[in-house]
């Protein structure tokens, strides 16, 4: 406790401003267990930014862990980019204090004579990445911190690409990040290199969306009925315009989440991947009659579908099972258009269905598949550029059209979403009835994701404790299935563990194991990146012969991973 209290007493020196040195005070004398936690250990510039709980602290999102990580950012720019004048865009979401962080940042850069692009509102995190090229800058700062609680907010950085920083970049930064002492930062603002922007970007950012997102011209876009939300967060700036240039008229948004809002007052959790999150959406889509819902988180970059089931109830679809749909649609379309010669790919990740490799296969085309995140997926279409990228997405509730945005994107998504289900209603089908084809076809793939939180020190310790015992002492069976292969992406190692035969992985180093049978039964596991938790991924899959049987299918393999479940003594 007393290093503790040390390096908390650093922060009542004149580095620090006298809002920032009374909260201390008060926590010194009130609140020593708050104070252990926000100085135990410092805010982790990670490899694509930060994330956590706002206020004063190491262990904090505030003003000077945010202008560490931007100077650090700043020398690594100035280093590496040999170009007279060096540009960052920032954007922001809903968040509190994500407006006042942003100017911070744009105060820092300038002050070390690096011009700055700052959105002069809230935007969606898709349109940082597109703004990030669409300008010609060499990075690009987000201030969000996704679907986290109120309490959050976060940083991410991207490249010169529109992509968040990938190897070598994060490396070099967070080294520069981590010599940095908080009185090295410069926070005397240049405001002459700072430029507010909006309308323009937003324009070109809509129309690229458009065109990505619409893919055909043969398509009765005013006969689908849409309820969006925009779950008080950013997308309300971007999506119902960009529905509207698509030609979708039939649009209905849930007035009570309309409003940018901070504490999300409406929902527990900003998060689509939730079902209550899309309550009040899908209660209003029953009562108009709607043919689909679309939820975005906070920033717009992942996106919650709901659609009509075969007796005709809303149903939301997990990550999985939109990404499929969509990537299949993507698919045909190509392949319609006679665009398919073997220099295609799809992207997705070691977490993600193994279905849509299946689906993509069908039509003679590869996946590529990498580490969780979309930052993974924007360095397949970087390191990749003699081949096209068609589309990609991760179980996370996230997609990616084309490349003009480098990240996930639930603008274009939504688009794409709609299309889907107008084209199938059109034609006597609907997106959920395409997904039990794509299951028949193939087989019935069910996903289910369990979170664990373990807060603070020790929750950070049971989590590695937990890790470590999964690692050196694994499973062998698993509902009366054996494990055949285990994957360490720490190791860098895949072991069979019925032959002991071991081969490598060729992917960078991840806190991640993978278990699976030679039934295709999956069960991964690793620590969040964001929160304080351990995520548990479930993949079962079994043949489907028709889509009457679909109901019945989904029991049997939601029943198998509750057994799991119990088995891993998880409940």
């Amino acid at each position: 406790m007393q290093e503790i209290l040390e390096k908390a007493k650093l922060w009542l020196t004149s580095t620090f401003d006298t809002e920032t040195k009374a909260e201390i005070n008060n926590l010194i004398t009130n609140n020593p267990e708050d104070l252990a936690d926000r100085f135990y250990k410092d805010m982790e510039f990670g490899t694509g930014g930060m994330r956590g709980t706002m206020g004063a602290g190491t262990n904090r999102i505030n003003k000077y862990t945010l202008g560490r990580a931007t100077q650090g950012l700043s020398n690594y720019l100035i280093e590496n980019v040999k170009k007279e004048q060096i540009s960052v865009v920032i954007a922001f979401d809903c968040r509190h204090n994500s407006k006042k962080f942003a100017k911070v940042v744009a105060d820092v850069l300038s002050a070390n004579n690096i011009k700055v692009y700052l959105f002069e509102d809230l935007r969606p995190t898709p349109e940082l990445s597109f703004a990030v090229r669409h300008l010609g800058c060499d990075a690009g700062i987000v201030l969000t911190a996704s679907h986290n609680p109120p309490e959050y907010n976060g940083y991410k950085v991207y490249w010169a690409d529109g992509g968040q920083i990938v190897p070598p970049h994060d490396g070099g930064i967070i080294a520069k990040v981590n010599a940095l002492d908080f009185a090295e930062i410069n926070f005397n603002a240049n405001e002459s290199l700072i430029e507010v922007i909006g309308k323009n970007v937003d324009d070109a950012f809509i129309d690229a969306s458009v065109k990505n997102g619409s893919l055909s011209n043969n398509i009765d876009r005013k006969n689908l009925k849409i309820v969006f939300t925009s779950l008080h967060g950013t997308s309300i700036m971007s999506v119902p315009d960009a529905l509207a240039k698509a030609g979708y008229t039939d649009v209905h948004i849930v007035e009570e989440q309309r409003k940018p809002d901070g504490d999300f007052p409406t929902v527990k959790s900003p998060n689509p991947e939730e079902p209550e999150a899309l309550e009040m959406a899908t209660k209003l889509a029953n009562d108009l009659g709607a043919d689909i819902v679309i939820g975005t988180d906070p920033d717009c970059d992942r996106l919650g579908v709901a659609v009509r089931d075969l007796e005709g109830n809303m149903k939301l679809m997990n990550g999985n099972q939109t990404m499929v749909v969509m990537t299949d649609f993507l698919l045909r379309k190509w392949k319609e258009e006679d665009k398919i010669n073997g220099n295609q790919f799809v992207g997705s990740t070691i977490v993600s269905t193994e279905l849509v490799n299946d689906v993509a296969a069908n039509y003679n085309v590869a996946t590529k598949v990498g580490l969780t995140g979309f930052k993974w997926i924007a360095k397949m279409v970087r390191d990749f550029p003699e081949l096209d990228f068609i589309g990609g997405g991760e179980e996370s509730f996230g997609y990616m059209v084309g490349d003009f945005v480098r990240d996930k994107d639930a603008v274009t998504a939504t688009l794409l979403a709609c299309e889907v289900a107008a084209y199938a209603k059109q034609n006597g089908s609907s997106f959920y009835k395409e997904l039990l084809d794509i299951y028949t076809k193939n087989s019935f793939y069910k996903e289910h994701l369990i979170s664990i939180t373990k807060k603070g020190m020790d929750g950070a310790a049971e989590i590695k404790q937990m890790l470590s015992d999964m690692r050196n002492n694994p499973l062998t069976e698993i509902d009366g299935e054996k494990i055949e292969t285990l994957s360490d992406y720490q190791a860098s190692t895949r072991k069979n563990l019925i032959t002991g035969e071991e081969t490598v992985i060729d992917l960078p180093k991840s806190n991640v194991l993978i278990y699976q049978t030679a039934n295709g039964t999956r069960i991964a596991a690793r620590p969040s990146g964001t929160e304080p938790k351990i995520k548990f991924y479930f993949s079962v899959n079994t043949a489907l012969e028709n889509a009457d049987n679909a109901e019945k299918t989904e029991a049997e393999l939601d029943a198998k991973i509750q057994r799991i479940i119990k088995e891993m003594e998880l409940n």
